[in-house]
Protein backbone atom coordinates (compact mmCIF):
# COMPACT_ATOMS: atom_id res chain seq x y z
CA UNK A 1 0.00 0.00 0.00
CA UNK A 2 0.97 3.62 -0.36
CA UNK A 3 -0.24 7.00 0.78
CA UNK A 4 -2.41 9.67 -0.79
CA UNK A 5 -1.81 13.24 0.37
CA UNK A 6 -4.07 16.22 0.88
CA UNK A 7 -2.74 19.70 1.45
CA UNK A 8 -4.98 22.08 3.39
CA UNK A 9 -7.93 19.73 3.90
CA UNK A 10 -11.16 21.10 5.30
CA UNK A 11 -10.87 20.68 9.06
CA UNK A 12 -14.39 19.44 9.64
CA UNK A 13 -15.31 17.87 13.00
CA UNK A 14 -14.59 14.33 11.75
CA UNK A 15 -11.08 15.19 10.56
CA UNK A 16 -10.35 17.13 13.74
CA UNK A 17 -11.40 14.11 15.82
CA UNK A 18 -9.32 11.75 13.64
CA UNK A 19 -6.25 13.97 14.04
CA UNK A 20 -6.69 14.11 17.81
CA UNK A 21 -7.00 10.29 17.92
CA UNK A 22 -3.90 9.90 15.75
CA UNK A 23 -1.93 12.37 17.87
CA UNK A 24 -3.02 10.61 21.08
CA UNK A 25 -2.14 7.16 19.71
CA UNK A 26 1.27 8.35 18.48
CA UNK A 27 2.07 9.92 21.86
CA UNK A 28 0.93 6.90 23.85
CA UNK A 29 3.08 4.65 21.65
CA UNK A 30 6.14 6.73 22.62
CA UNK A 31 6.12 9.32 19.85
CA UNK A 32 7.62 12.72 20.61
CA UNK A 33 4.96 15.10 19.29
CA UNK A 34 4.62 17.62 22.08
CA UNK A 35 3.56 15.38 24.95
CA UNK A 36 4.90 12.68 27.22
CA UNK A 37 2.76 9.55 27.50
CA UNK A 38 0.27 8.81 28.78
CA UNK A 39 -2.14 11.42 27.43
CA UNK A 40 -5.87 11.54 26.85
CA UNK A 41 -7.67 12.81 23.79
CA UNK A 42 -8.92 15.73 25.89
CA UNK A 43 -5.36 16.83 26.70
CA UNK A 44 -4.33 16.54 23.07
CA UNK A 45 -7.47 18.30 21.81
CA UNK A 46 -6.61 21.50 23.68
CA UNK A 47 -3.21 21.74 21.99
CA UNK A 48 -4.56 20.52 18.64
CA UNK A 49 -7.13 23.31 18.56
CA UNK A 50 -4.32 25.86 18.88
CA UNK A 51 -2.45 24.16 16.02
CA UNK A 52 -5.64 24.05 13.91
CA UNK A 53 -6.12 27.80 14.39
CA UNK A 54 -2.89 28.42 12.44
CA UNK A 55 -4.25 26.66 9.34
CA UNK A 56 -7.65 28.34 9.20
CA UNK A 57 -8.34 30.24 5.95
CA UNK A 58 -6.29 33.41 5.82
CA UNK A 59 -3.73 32.13 8.36
CA UNK A 60 -0.11 31.43 7.38
CA UNK A 61 0.30 27.76 8.41
CA UNK A 62 -0.54 24.73 6.27
CA UNK A 63 -1.54 21.13 7.02
CA UNK A 64 -0.51 18.06 5.04
CA UNK A 65 -2.36 14.83 5.78
CA UNK A 66 -1.72 11.31 4.52
CA UNK A 67 -4.31 8.58 4.07
CA UNK A 68 -3.48 4.98 3.34
CA UNK A 69 -4.70 4.14 -0.14
CA UNK A 70 -7.12 1.27 -0.12
CA UNK A 71 -8.25 1.74 3.48
CA UNK A 72 -8.69 5.51 3.48
CA UNK A 73 -7.46 5.58 7.06
CA UNK A 74 -5.61 8.66 8.34
CA UNK A 75 -2.01 7.45 8.46
CA UNK A 76 -0.01 10.58 9.21
CA UNK A 77 0.32 14.32 9.04
CA UNK A 78 2.50 17.34 9.56
CA UNK A 79 2.08 21.09 9.81
CA UNK A 80 4.11 23.67 7.89
CA UNK A 81 4.45 26.54 10.34
CA UNK A 82 5.32 30.07 9.27
CA UNK A 83 7.70 31.98 11.49
CA UNK A 84 5.45 35.04 10.91
CA UNK A 85 8.53 37.16 10.29
CA UNK A 86 9.28 38.52 6.80
CA UNK A 87 13.04 37.85 6.77
CA UNK A 88 12.27 34.16 7.52
CA UNK A 89 9.50 33.76 4.97
CA UNK A 90 11.71 31.70 2.62
CA UNK A 91 11.50 28.59 4.82
CA UNK A 92 9.02 26.80 7.08
CA UNK A 93 9.15 24.87 10.33
CA UNK A 94 7.69 21.37 10.26
CA UNK A 95 5.63 20.63 13.36
CA UNK A 96 3.86 17.56 14.72
CA UNK A 97 5.32 15.14 12.16
CA UNK A 98 3.60 11.83 12.89
CA UNK A 99 2.64 8.47 11.44
CA UNK A 100 0.19 6.21 13.27
CA UNK A 101 1.89 3.37 15.18
CA UNK A 102 -0.15 0.81 13.21
CA UNK A 103 1.67 1.94 10.06
CA UNK A 104 5.22 2.06 11.40
CA UNK A 105 7.78 0.14 9.37
CA UNK A 106 6.00 0.56 6.02
CA UNK A 107 8.01 3.55 4.81
CA UNK A 108 5.12 5.95 5.34
CA UNK A 109 7.25 8.35 7.37
CA UNK A 110 9.73 8.62 4.50
CA UNK A 111 6.84 9.14 2.04
CA UNK A 112 5.43 11.90 4.23
CA UNK A 113 8.81 13.64 4.45
CA UNK A 114 9.34 13.36 0.68
CA UNK A 115 5.92 14.87 0.02
CA UNK A 116 6.64 17.72 2.44
CA UNK A 117 9.87 18.49 0.57
CA UNK A 118 8.07 18.32 -2.80
CA UNK A 119 5.35 20.71 -1.61
CA UNK A 120 7.90 23.13 -0.15
CA UNK A 121 9.90 23.14 -3.39
CA UNK A 122 6.72 23.82 -5.37
CA UNK A 123 6.14 26.85 -3.12
CA UNK A 124 9.66 28.03 -3.89
CA UNK A 125 10.91 27.64 -0.32
CA UNK A 126 14.64 27.42 0.35
CA UNK A 127 14.45 25.09 3.31
CA UNK A 128 12.55 23.19 5.98
CA UNK A 129 13.46 23.13 9.64
CA UNK A 130 12.28 20.86 12.43
CA UNK A 131 13.10 20.16 16.02
CA UNK A 132 13.08 16.80 17.73
CA UNK A 133 13.48 15.16 21.09
CA UNK A 134 16.83 13.41 21.34
CA UNK A 135 17.24 9.87 22.58
CA UNK A 136 14.74 8.25 20.23
CA UNK A 137 16.87 7.75 17.12
CA UNK A 138 14.92 10.38 15.20
CA UNK A 139 18.10 12.09 13.98
CA UNK A 140 18.89 9.04 11.81
CA UNK A 141 15.34 8.91 10.43
CA UNK A 142 15.41 12.55 9.35
CA UNK A 143 18.98 12.24 8.03
CA UNK A 144 17.74 9.55 5.61
CA UNK A 145 15.36 12.22 4.26
CA UNK A 146 18.25 14.64 3.70
CA UNK A 147 18.07 16.66 6.92
CA UNK A 148 21.25 17.67 8.72
CA UNK A 149 21.65 18.53 12.37
CA UNK A 150 22.31 22.25 12.78
CA UNK A 151 21.84 22.67 16.52
CA UNK A 152 21.48 20.87 19.81
CA UNK A 153 20.59 22.12 23.27
CA UNK A 154 21.63 19.46 25.80
CA UNK A 155 19.05 18.32 28.35
CA UNK A 156 16.51 20.97 27.30
CA UNK A 157 13.52 18.60 27.35
CA UNK A 158 12.57 17.03 30.67
CA UNK A 159 10.59 13.89 29.91
CA UNK A 160 10.55 12.83 33.57
CA UNK A 161 12.60 13.57 36.69
CA UNK A 162 16.12 12.41 35.90
CA UNK A 163 15.31 11.90 32.20
CA UNK A 164 16.39 14.97 30.27
CA UNK A 165 16.69 14.87 26.47
CA UNK A 166 18.42 17.09 23.95
CA UNK A 167 16.42 19.52 21.83
CA UNK A 168 17.79 18.93 18.32
CA UNK A 169 17.29 21.23 15.33
CA UNK A 170 17.55 19.80 11.82
CA UNK A 171 17.49 21.51 8.42
CA UNK A 172 16.69 20.42 4.87
CA UNK A 173 18.23 22.70 2.24
CA UNK A 174 15.86 22.80 -0.75
CA UNK A 175 17.97 25.01 -2.99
Amino acid sequence: MTLSFTLDPELDPDLRAAIVRLWTDVTNAGGAVGFVAPVTEGEVRDVAEEQFAGVEPGRPDRLLIAHEEGTGRLAGLLFFESMRFGPMDHWRMLKRVMVHPDFQGRGYGAELMAEAARVARDWGLDGLRLTLRGGLGLEAFYARSGYVEVGRVPAAIRVAPGDDRDDVTMWLDLR
